[in-house]
């Protein structure tokens, strides 16, 4: 018996962990936190923060999505949520881009945003963010913004890509970028009280279908502004589509795109 199988006797007798005990069995072992929990997870052991998880998604599912790496594009109003809800359910690499500070503006609808990070960055607020809600995450912080050389390189090896932009041409060549990576990429966009969600896979052209006919720089967000509750329902749809990617589970997005309207109740969706 090695000296984990020991540990998880005295430690996690009934297959659950709480985070003390983690903490103490990675310094015991000499491993990082992400090390240890991903070591836990693929011998079937499930730390507490995952517990109710467990009634909808199994412990093999939990193991894929602390496998799998995820990137984020944009920390503001759509990728403060995302990071949020990523990082709580246990995906536990992820990647964020955003070259913006935190202005008063923002306070209506940005998770990370309060009055002590106005004029901090975005990225690095919220790799500490990420790291108080989950410790055992490997989170990578890119405080510039995306470009496509670069983001190409950075990019490779994630099993989904996350759009959180306000910027129609950056949207559209962090399509490019994904199509030319083979990487699915999970759109979101806000306006006012609606908003919409698609996910294009490799080889469709959703994006392209959908500001086909823009030449501008944003969307209508820009005239409409943003109230607090779109971005929230948004990235949880977009959370919930990396999550049946992942997972190999459910009906996806594909070709398809949700549009919703909060002030008269409506969702719909329509194929693109």
């Amino acid at each position: 018996m090695d000296k984990m199988d020991v540990l998880l006797r005295q430690k996690a007798p009934s297959g659950l962990i709480g985070w003390k005990e983690e903490e103490e069995m990675a310094l015991a072992l000499g491993l990082s936190l992400h090390e240890a929990e991903g070591r836990l997870l693929a011998q079937g052991v499930l730390p507490q923060r995952y517990q109710r998880n467990a009634k909808s998604i199994t412990r093999e599912e939990q193991c894929r999505l602390f496998q799998s790496r995820v990137a984020v594009i944009g920390c503001g109003g759509l990728g403060g949520y995302l990071l949020e809800e990523l990082a709580r359910l246990g995906i536990a690499s992820i990647s964020a881009w955003d070259y913006d500070s935190f202005a008063e503006h923002n306070l209506n609808r940005q998770l990370l945003s309060d009055m002590d990070t106005i004029g901090l960055s975005k990225v690095e607020t919220a790799a500490k963010r990420v790291q108080a809600i989950n410790p055992a995450v490997k989170f990578q912080a890119f405080n510039r913004p995306f470009a496509a050389g670069e983001g190409e390189d950075l990019l490779a090896g994630h099993q989904v890509v996350v759009d959180a932009l306000d910027s129609i041409p950056v949207r559209k060549m962090l399509a490019a970028v994904c199509q030319r990576l083979s990487l699915p990429l999970v759109h979101g966009a806000i306006a006012g009280w609606c908003g919409q969600v698609c996910t294009q896979f490799p080889g469709e052209d959703s994006l392209e279908t959908i500001y086909r006919n823009s030449n501008q720089e944003q969307g209508v967000e820009s005239k409409q502004g943003v109230l607090a509750f779109a971005p929230a329902v948004v990235a949880s749809l977009q959370v919930a589509e990396v999550v049946k990617i992942l997972l190999g589970r459910g009906e996806l997005l594909r070709k398809r795109i949700l549009l919703f309207n909060l002030l008269d109740m409506e969702f719909e969706v329509l194929d693109l």
